[in-house]
């Protein structure tokens, strides 16, 4: 059974949708220099460790300055998660398709790694682990 769900799409698919996050990852850097919102991470702001998911909006803010290496150590799980879904229609693949497709022991096994590996960047990152 092929586990990849195909699509017939075309670049111009992927071109939208990058420039669509483009234009978002401009705005947001603009308005993070503008107007600095500080952390908006809910278990960051209030006891200062970071979650898993920190980090991504970063990752669009220095995108959207040109910051590529800060925007991949920022959080490397969001930069591909982003790339996926952005070049998926010129690979003719449907990630979400192709997810529904695995079995679930696997997609529990490889999401809690994937959270795991991510926290554990994110602990690094902050200092938290030395």
């Amino acid at each position: 059974m092929n586990t990849f769900a195909l699509v017939r799409r075309s670049p111009r698919t992927s071109a939208l949708r990058f420039g669509a996050v483009a234009a978002a990852s401009v705005a947001a850097a603009w308005v993070h220099q503008n107007h600095d919102p500080g952390a908006l991470c809910p278990l960051r702001r209030v006891t200062g460790v970071p979650c898993p998911f920190c980090g991504s909006t970063t990752v669009f803010m220095e995108a959207g300055a040109g910051h590529w290496g800060a925007a991949l150590t920022a959080n490397p799980v969001t930069v591909v998660a982003a790339l996926v879904f952005l070049a998926a229609p010129l690979l003719a693949l449907d990630p979400v398709a192709t997810l529904s497709r695995l079995p679930s022991r696997l997609l529990w096994i490889g999401g809690g790694l994937l959270l795991a590996g991510s926290w554990l960047w994110q602990l690094h990152r902050f200092g938290f682990l030395g």
